[in-house]
């Protein structure tokens, strides 16, 4: 039986139109014993019907997902890099759109950085060509990306890869994702007035952490705070860590809503 499913709501005057966040995997750097590796689901319902993207798909995440979405109704998926914490499990997705008992599915968009389909192909040991392009309609980021309801903007961040932290709005809401990064100019602009932050905290202030890689529990209350983000959850942080210490750290430089996230949160924009 599943967990039971916390919910923690962010409740917006006027609203008419429902977007919710939901921690699928929040562990950093691998799965831990409470969590998967990083993937979020973002939905928005219309008039029409509930649109649903995939931010990251890292170790674990696809079997959680299907708690939460029917995997052939997502829209689309965004990998902010191709570490195997943010990506894996994108070849098991790959097998369940290609050999699904219903037929076959239609290609559905893959965001990633220059060449996400590539490294995809090669995880599962399949030639280059096709790879898994029968089933993935992989694209770079670049341009603001609209989809339903969703605009997705990209910015590059400071990690040992090509990586990217993302902007979701719909309907006037705003989720930002900072992916993994260092610090770096361009999370101002990613979590400014963001109703939601989920921002990494991989290190603590106490260690000698190498450069570019990843933030502290304290950098990451120091962006939302300089962003004026309404919202921060702490996200990415590994299991060989307590994760109240990167807690208490951004309680230090950020005195807005704040927590830790736990797979299974629904978060109401």
């Amino acid at each position: 039986m599943a967990p039971e499913t916390t919910r923690l709501k962010i409740p917006v005057e006027g609203a008419d139109h429902a977007v919710t966040v939901t921690v699928v995997g929040c562990s950093g750097s691998y799965p831990g014993p409470e969590s998967p590796a990083s993937c979020y689901l973002v939905q928005a319902t219309d008039a029409l019907r509930t649109w649903s993207l995939v931010l990251d798909m890292g170790n674990g995440a696809l079997g959680v997902l299907q708690r939460y979405v029917d995997p052939l109704k997502v829209d689309a998926v965004f990998i902010s890099h191709l570490h195997a914490d943010h990506c894996v499990d994108m070849t098991s997705y790959y097998v369940l759109r290609k050999y699904h008992p219903t037929g076959t599915q239609p290609k559905i968009p893959v965001w990633g950085p220059k060449g996400t389909g590539k490294r995809l192909a090669k995880a599962y040991d399949l030639p280059r060509k096709p790879g898994m392009r029968e089933e993935f309609s992989f694209r770079v980021y670049g341009d603001p990306v609209e989809i339903g309801p969703f605009t997705v903007e990209s910015w590059e961040v400071d990690h040992p890869v090509p990586a990217y932290g993302l902007r979701v709005s719909a309907f006037g809401k705003v989720l930002a994702y900072s992916g993994d990064t260092g610090p770096t100019d361009a999370l101002y602009k990613i979590a400014a007035d963001a109703d939601l932050f989920l921002c990494e905290a991989s290190f603590r202030e106490c260690d000698d952490n190498p450069p570019n890689l990843h933030l502290t529990g304290l950098e990451a209350g120091e962006v939302a705070t300089k962003a004026r983000a309404k919202r921060l959850v702490v996200t990415h942080v590994p299991p060989w860590h307590d994760a109240q210490t990167m807690l208490a750290e951004a309680q230090t430089s950020y005195d807005g809503p704040l927590e830790l996230a736990v797979q299974g949160a629904v978060y109401e924009l």
